[in-house]
């Protein structure tokens, strides 16, 4: 991270201020007004933000606590060691952890050169940032935000190990330049770096360490991850071989944890992907149809109608009504 940005992050703070004075544990009034620790949303945020950055307060033990908002943490330099769930997660330079509202964490004492940035976001952030990059059709990255927003029964929490990624570096460098700058249009701005930032992540699915450490969700990645690069000719028994699995265990694995068969996550990954073509290029129907790994062109426009509710030229000239009247206001 740029020097400017570390030493701006490293000014020891009000807060810090006070403990270095001598006071015990943290001030709760600046967090909460309930009984509870639930870090609220409403003592961090002004009205109408969705998202904001602040240093990590150093120097105290954060007792367990929960938060009414999702928050992401990225370690500039040093390291922090975070209790989440019962699982002990070190943070270390570079890297990033991703906890939903459903996290218990509580936080070591950080020293004078272990500088941390915490994300407070709203789960609406991510409608908006997915919305704008909604034509691009992602399971897995669909998977990675149920992550964040939900009481997932894979854990709370999304550790990635991304500090050698560049992009990864560079979009994180540039939302925290943009809120510490209170930039203009930084929402629309932030939304957009979220969106990229997280695709980036979708392609380093070996550098997630998740909570519980759970075989369920990692065969999930793997699963997901697979489709999405090989949606044209991917197999099944090319994936069971690859993972060491025999292919009737792993069909009926996938149809457990994901709610379809293979068959089925592989043909919604070649329709998306066909609609991203439909409204983004020229290309012929036809030649769609090859490029996402159908030979027959008539069952293509069976399945995509059914899926779809309509067939791929009308998909192609609605889409094409709907660009031109954003154009025009």
């Amino acid at each position: 991270m740029h020097q400017e940005i570390i030493d701006r992050l490293s000014v020891i703070t009000e807060e810090e201020k006070e403990l270095l004075s001598g006071r015990e544990g943290i001030d709760r009034s600046r967090y909460t007004e309930g009984k509870d620790l639930v870090i609220d949303s409403g003592h961090m945020l002004d009205h109408g933000q969705l998202i904001r950055v602040r240093p990590h307060t150093r120097f105290v033990r954060f007792p367990r606590h929960r938060h009414n908002y999702v928050e992401v943490i990225y370690m500039c330099q040093g390291q922090t060691t975070h209790i989440i769930d019962g699982t002990q997660v070190v943070l270390k330079a570079g890297e990033l952890l991703f906890l939903n509202q459903n996290a218990v964490q509580e936080i070591l004492p950080a020293g004078l050169r272990d500088i941390a940035v915490n994300f407070i976001i709203l789960p609406e952030f991510f409608d908006t940032a997915f919305q704008m990059l909604g034509e691009e059709e992602n399971s897995l990255r669909d998977f990675l935000v149920s992550c964040l927003r939900q009481n997932n029964q894979y854990g709370n929490y999304l550790h990635f190990q991304v500090a050698d990624i560049l992009p990864v570096q560079n979009l994180v460098e540039n939302m925290v330049w943009t809120l510490l700058n209170n930039l203009s249009s930084k929402r629309s701005i932030n939304q957009t770096t979220m969106g990229l930032l997280i695709l980036h992540l979708t392609h380093h699915t070996d550098r997630i360490r998740s909570g519980g450490q759970s075989y369920d969700q990692q065969l999930i990645f793997q699963v997901l991850r697979y489709i999405d690069e090989n949606y044209r000719d991917g197999e099944l028994g090319e994936l069971a071989a690859m993972l060491g699995y025999d292919v009737p265990w792993l069909s009926r694995a996938i149809k457990r944890l994901l709610g379809r068969t293979y068959k089925e996550l592989l043909q919604v990954r070649r329709l998306n992907q066909a609609a991203f073509l439909l409204q983004n290029t020229r290309l012929p129907i036809t030649d769609i149809c090859a490029a996402v790994g159908y030979d027959n062109t008539s069952y293509f426009h069976r399945i995509f109608r059914g899926y779809y509710h309509m067939s791929p030229r009308e998909y192609r000239l609605k889409s094409l009504s709907a660009s031109t009247s954003a154009a025009s206001e």
